[in-house]
């Protein structure tokens, strides 16, 4: 059996089904061995980044192996903003990359990165960005190297894990004689008992004190299929719950303890319940910026932080909790309920400000469709299960703020790394992995410009994902940022092509729209037509995302800005 032929019937023996990578003579046999692949699916793409990004989206919502794979060199380092969103948001994955052969390191052989003698080494920038990364030097350790990649990508905090083959393990007559399947024994991160006893008790004394209780659910919730888990807890103990934007949906978002997206782009609803919150209670989320408003160091004052993640590593990475618990965040929610029903009975149930606390009225623009507007429209026609995939930029605080997702359906932007273009192009991995779901991506037209080009991949592959941009000729991201911060802009307009007739020349659907109602026509159509679709939505530039830089409220934050910008010049 060829070296790639083992590593193909070992990703088969561990469920993988689809591959997502580029062209590349390093890999030639990768791509034969793949093509007589009986149960995976090769995804060819245009570029490598995309492939990576594919990969991510399939891992996002299942438990399986998301895989891409590159050439040698140029090839195997397009894949390295992907790894870098695997590693920052959890998501298994596995990269494959040719490598020089190993007697021609250093020597001056086409796309060598070794390290040798002036050459990138590619070893260092793999491990920089992933769980793990592995040189195959002994074709007899292929399956064993395998192995033990695949089951670190899934281990405690899921992340990236990669892997070198050389070109000489490739050659005519190397074989691997000791073949065996990957062997995915992966044991789960549960709780310690007697620290969910410690905090199970915590609780239980602000409930008789009457004390104030809030849930943070990041990701984590989503990751982990903690929805039912966390539906059960605050139901059971009448505790309202708030969000970061990648946990949106854990449970419905018009649930009666559902107070909203705790974050510098939320609701105010979730800032004022967070206010009052003498203990809050932060399960499968890290605290990073978005979460924590720019990292405020006050933000817990006064406050019993009590968090749960799956990594040690990341408990008390910015923010000091009184009590923490390393776990699973499923079983830590099941863990956490089971403890606290025996310590408390029954609880009167709370009247919960929750979103309609705030008026979330959007006024009509005559010459372009509001944001806003478009981002309501987007989550009040989500189908049942439906993910919306925002992008970077300023379009997903609208659609963090005005989709309201029912149980099932899921929102997610793209993580601390943040790339441009991931979700463009992740979303083809995230409809792949779950074929039944509908899978619609908010992108700013500078995402989309950045690499939509992977829409000749969903047209050749049959792969019905819906491209919505919001399209205002500019980087409003950055642009706020200038104003704000220097006041003025520059270098952030440029001019957008019609992606609705590139998106036909493609062989895709393609609707342009200027209305809201031509909008809602065209994203129906989208919905039924089982086709990739994009629709250039063209919105006003004079709209601005709801933004609070305190948790305190828009004015307050306004003001703590200009005593900032007023006490440093």
């Amino acid at each position: 059996m060829k070296v790639y032929e083992a590593v193909v019937k070992g990703l088969e023996s561990a469920g993988v089904d689809t591959a997502f990578g580029g062209n590349g003579e390093n890999i030639a046999s990768l791509m034969l061995a793949l093509k007589h692949s009986r149960k995976i699916r090769p995804i060819m793409t245009r570029h490598e980044q995309a492939a990576s990004f594919m990969a991510c989206g399939y891992a996002m919502y299942t438990n399986r192996l998301g895989v891409c794979f590159a050439t040698v060199g140029p090839g195997a380092f397009n894949l390295f903003s992907g790894l870098a969103v695997a590693l920052s948001d959890s998501y298994p994955v596995l990269a494959l990359t040719g490598f020089v052969a190993l007697d021609w390191r250093g020597r001056g052989a086409v796309n060598d990165t070794s390290g040798v003698n002036r050459t990138p080494d590619s070893q260092a920038m793999f491990a920089a960005t992933t769980k793990g990364s592995y040189l195959i030097t002994d074709v007899a350790d292929t399956c064993d190297v395998l192995e033990e990649a695949v089951n670190l990508a899934f281990e405690g905090r899921p992340g990236p894990v990669h892997i070198h083959v050389p070109q000489n393990l490739t050659y005519r007559g190397v074989t691997v004689d000791d073949y065996h399947d990957v062997r995915v024994d992966v044991a789960q991160v549960r709780p310690d008992p007697e620290q969910v006893e410690v905090i199970a008790g915590v609780l239980a004394d602000a409930l008789r004190d009457r004390r104030r209780i809030v849930v943070l659910a990041g990701f984590g919730t989503i990751r982990s299929h903690a929805e039912a888990a966390v539906q059960r807890f605050v139901e059971r103990f009448q505790i309202p719950l708030v969000t970061t934007m990648d946990g949106k949906g854990v449970i419905a978002e018009t649930h009666p303890l559902a107070v909203g997206v705790f974050s510098e782009s939320g609701h105010a609803s979730a800032w004022k319940v967070f206010r009052e919150a003498d203990v809050v209670l932060a399960v499968g989320n890290s605290l990073n910026q978005h979460a924590t408003f720019g990292l405020r160091k006050d933000l817990f004052d006064g406050k019993v932080l009590i968090q749960v993640n799956i990594a040690a590593s990341e408990i008390g990475k910015t923010y000091a909790p009184a009590h923490a618990l390393v776990s699973d965040a499923r079983l830590a929610v099941e863990a956490l309920t089971e403890a606290l029903e025996k310590k408390v009975g029954a609880i009167e149930p709370v009247d919960v400000v929750g979103q309609d606390y705030e008026a979330r009225r959007i006024p009509r623009h005559p010459h372009a469709i509001h944001p806003g507007r478009l981002a309501q429209a987007i989550g009040r026609m989500l189908p049942e299960r439906g993910v919306v995939l925002a992008d970077a930029g300023a379009h997903l605080a609208w659609l963090g703020y005005y989709v309201d997702l029912e149980k099932g359906q899921n929102f997610r932007k793209t993580g601390t790394f943040g790339p441009m273009a991931a979700h463009v192009n992740g979303a083809i991995g995230v409809k792949l992995a779950q074929p039944d779901r509908t899978v619609v991506v908010g992108c700013g037209d500078g995402c989309y410009s950045l690499s939509g080009f992977e829409l000749m991949t969903a047209v050749q592959n049959d792969v019905p994902v819906i491209w919505v941009i919001f399209n205002d000729d500019e980087y409003k991201l950055v642009k706020l940022y200038q104003v704000a911060t220097y006041g003025e802009s520059g270098l952030v307009d440029f001019q957008n092509p019609d992606f609705a007739a590139y998106a036909k020349a493609c062989g895709a659907d393609g609707h342009r729209v200027e209305t809201l109602e031509e909008f809602e026509a065209a994203f129906e159509t989208a919905l039924t037509s089982g086709r990739p679709t994009v629709i250039d939505a063209k919105i006003t530039r004079w709209a601005l995302p709801h933004y609070s830089s305190s948790p305190k409220g828009v004015i307050p934050g306004i003001w703590e800005a200009l005593e900032d910008r007023f006490r440093h010049g």
